[in-house]
Parts: structure tokens; C-alpha cells; sequence
């Protein structure tokens, strides 16, 4: 019998072969400053960034691999002066080009419009706060919020779908509810919640407890039931688990919604990071048991391949090794793709096969790619429970390592 880790995902991808979701750091250059910024985002073009004739054999690659949605991200992508061109290269390849454009004054009426002219199928923006007090402590520059308000407007007008990405720490998890009435007032077609991936010591008290996440989970279900717009999460793999549960609880009561597996979304996408499931309804596109590594890849800007652009565990670069390779035999993504060698509780979970946990989340609270996702309360059957928590035990040693810097 072939390993499950193996089956073709649904949609006929297989995820050892092909990767559903390429996301391409165009550039580190940006003019915000942003908390959690995991590009290290700098005013300046790094001077070693994929040329245009670089960044032309990479979409070449990706069109290769019908990778069916290649994102392009930063830093800010309208730094970089050849994007339209790119994106019109990539949409005469036949491939699907969605763009995570910073909110400054390079986003104006005109750059969406171009931007529309070229083939992008979609614009994603970043919104973590329903007021401007709350969004713009969080990425660094006044006027931000208002400035995504009216990119969202232009958007709509230019009829290019948008996807709100917001990221969900401590300093947000209150605003939900106010959060999903502003993007009612919207015309978005999808609201990705990303759960916080902490990236250094100071991160890591903003991350949510296991607890937490779960109260989280339970409100974006609720909300999912009666908007408009799709709802999605990333780096929330174990939210597959908290869907498939709620749902078998319902069909048990005799009341579930009988549309099919929870665990299968449409695209959503964040920037570095692999998508998870958050929604039930339109699985037109299947990214069940995506991954860090398992049906996603992430490209820098100076071509270093990555699980995701929160696990910065480097596979190769496209300059010396072609994608494909990268993809499919570098021993980090063919490790991450094997659910065998998953430890601790999410080795033994019965819902590994959808789930897996988080590797970047793994990774950055333990070091290790393959331990047990730090924010899951679920006890696996036959599953004994350490004394300590990862998550606990880091943040204790976070707390030990301040005392000792004072």
C-alpha cells in the first residue's frame, strides 16, 4: 500500500513532485516597519537579487512544474521596477500570479490598474487591526491603514479580487468580531487569518497559547457561517483537526452541513507561509495536507529555496540547482514531506495525515523542523503528555534569558 504521505493530492497533485503554492521574495526592499516582518525588510534592493533574466528562467520553472499559484511577495514587490513586466511574462506562460504589495505611496489608483493590465489574478493586502490606532502601531508607519482602505477600493474597481491577510498575535486576538465587520463593508473574497510565527525572543510572548488558539478557532468558524467572504487560516494546520472534529460532532447530532471533507480550502495565501484550512464552502481548489515543505516552497530574493519563508532552513539556490530538484530531493523537504518522522504528539496524532502541525512554528519554539506543534491542546489517543510543554518550557526560557541580559 502506498504511504500517505505519498497519495496524490486532491486535484491530482502530487505534493513529492509538485508543489500547489510557490511563493518568490522578489525583493527585501520596503518602506515599512513592520513588528513581525519576517523579510527584515530594509529601504534598499539587496544587490544581489534575481535579475530580470533570472527572475524569467524562475517563472519558466514554475510554469514547468503547472504549479497553479505562484505568489510574489517581499519586502515590498512594487520596489522592484520590472514587476509588471514579470507578472506579464508569468500570465503569457499561463501561470497564476497573485502580488502582496505594501501599503505605501507606491500603491496608488494607477500601479493597480497596471497591475490588473499585466495579469494579476489577485492582490492580497494586510490588515491587522479594525481601527488605525491598532494597525498602524503594528506595521510602523502612520496612515497605513487608511492608504489598505483605499487599495481595496481600487482593487474593486480595477475588478482584481482581494484577500485581507491579518496576523494574529496578543496585540489583535480582542478584535476579531470588529475586524470581520469592516471587511464586510468590503468587497474581499477571502480574509486569511495568519497565526503568529514568533521569530526571535521578543516575538514569543506575543505568540497564543494552545488554549487561545482554540478560542480563536471557534470564532473564525462562527464567523465563516454568515459572511460573504471566505475565511482561511495560515500556520493554523491543527484547525484542519478542530474542523474535522466539529463537523463528525455535528453529523453525530444530525445536524452538519453534509458539503464534504472540512479539511480541503481554496487558496488562500500568506506571504512565506503555507496555507491552512478555515472555511467550508468553494474547494475549488484542494490544498489539503499542505505544508511547510509539503506542497509549498518559498524563493528568496536572492534565490535560496525554503520549506517557507518562516522556516529558514535553506535547501539549495536556483542559480546552481533548477527548482525541481530543489523541491523534490533536498533531504529538509523530503523530511517535512515523510509524517513518519513527525515527533512527540504530532507523531502520534491521529490527524497527521491533514494536519501535521506547524514546522515553522516547530521550529522557532524548539529548533527542531519535526516537533510537535507548540500551540495544539489535542491529546492524541494512546498519547501520554510530557510534564512540560514546548511552548512553556520556551517561554520560560525566554523569561530566564531576559533576567540574565538585565
Amino acid at each position: 500500500m502506498q504511504p500517505m504521505h505519498q497519495i496524490p493530492a486532491r486535484g491530482g497533485i502530487d505534493y513529492d513532485e509538485s508543489p500547489f503554492l510557490a511563493i518568490w521574495e522578489v525583493t527585501q526592499s520596503c518602506d515599512l516597519a513592520c513588528k513581525h516582518c519576517r523579510a527584515a525588510a530594509q529601504p534598499l534592493a539587496h544587490p544581489d537579487q534575481l535579475t530580470n533574466a533570472e527572475a524569467k528562467a524562475l517563472i519558466d520553472q514554475i510554469a514547468g512544474l503547472h504549479v497553479p499559484i505562484f505568489v510574489l511577495t517581499g519586502g515590498d514587490p512594487l520596489k522592484r521596477a520590472d514587476v509588471f513586466e514579470l507578472i506579464r511574462y508569468a500570465a503569457a506562460k499561463g501561470v497564476h500570479v497573485a502580488l502582496t504589495p505594501s501599503a505605501t505611496p507606491l500603491l496608488t489608483r494607477e500601479a493597480v490598474f497596471k497591475l490588473k493590465a499585466a495579469g494579476l489574478v489577485r492582490l492580497g493586502i494586510s490588515l491587522d487591526g479594525s481601527t488605525p490606532e491598532i494597525h498602524d502601531a503594528f506595521r510602523g508607519v502612520p496612515g497605513t491603514w487608511a492608504r489598505t482602505l483605499q487599495a481595496i477600493a481600487w482593487a474593486n474597481e480595477a475588478g482584481i479580487p482581494i484577500q485581507v491577510h491579518t496576523t494574529i498575535s496578543r496585540h489583535n486576538a480582542h478584535d476579531l468580531d470588529n475586524l470581520c465587520a469592516l471587511f464586510e463593508k468590503q468587497a474581499i473574497v477571502m480574509w486569511n487569518v495568519f497565526f503568529l510565527v514568533p521569530v526571535g525572543r521578543g516575538q514569543l510572548n506575543d505568540l497564543l497559547t494552545g488554549e487561545e488558539f482554540e478560542q480563536v478557532f471557534a470564532k473564525i468558524y462562527e464567523l465563516s457561517q454568515r459572511v460573504n467572504f471566505q475565511i482561511k487560516t495560515t500556520e493554523a494546520m491543527h484547525y484542519r483537526r478542530y474542523l474535522l472534529q466539529h463537523h463528525l460532532e455535528e453529523r453525530r447530532m444530525g445536524h452538519g452541513h453534509g458539503n464534504g471533507h472540512p479539511h480541503e480550502p481554496a487558496p488562500a495565501y500568506e506571504p512565506g507561509a503555507p496555507t491552512a484550512d478555515a472555511g467550508v464552502r468553494n474547494r475549488s481548489w484542494a490544498t489539503r495536507r499542505v505544508n511547510d515543505g509539503k506542497g509549498f516552497l518559498f524563493i528568496s530574493h536572492v534565490g535560496n529555496v525554503y520549506p517557507s519563508g518562516f522556516l529558514p532552513l535553506y535547501a539549495g539556490n536556483i542559480r546552481q540547482t533548477p527548482l525541481a530538484e530543489i523541491y523534490r530531493n533536498a533531504p529538509i523537504f523530503r523530511a517535512l514531506r515523510d509524517s513518519s518522522r513527525l515527533a512527540g504528539k504530532c507523531g502520534a496524532c491521529e490527524y497527521k495525515e491533514i494536519c501535521g502541525g506547524s514546522r515553522a512554528r516547530a521550529y522557532a519554539v524548539t529548533g527542531n523542523p519535526l516537533a510537535a506543534e507548540p500551540c495544539c491542546i489535542y491529546q492524541p489517543r494512546n498519547w501520554t503528555a510530557p510534564a512540560e510543554d514546548s511552548l512553556s518550557a520556551a517561554r520560560r526560557a525566554a523569561s530566564a534569558a531576559e533576567l540574565v541580559t538585565l
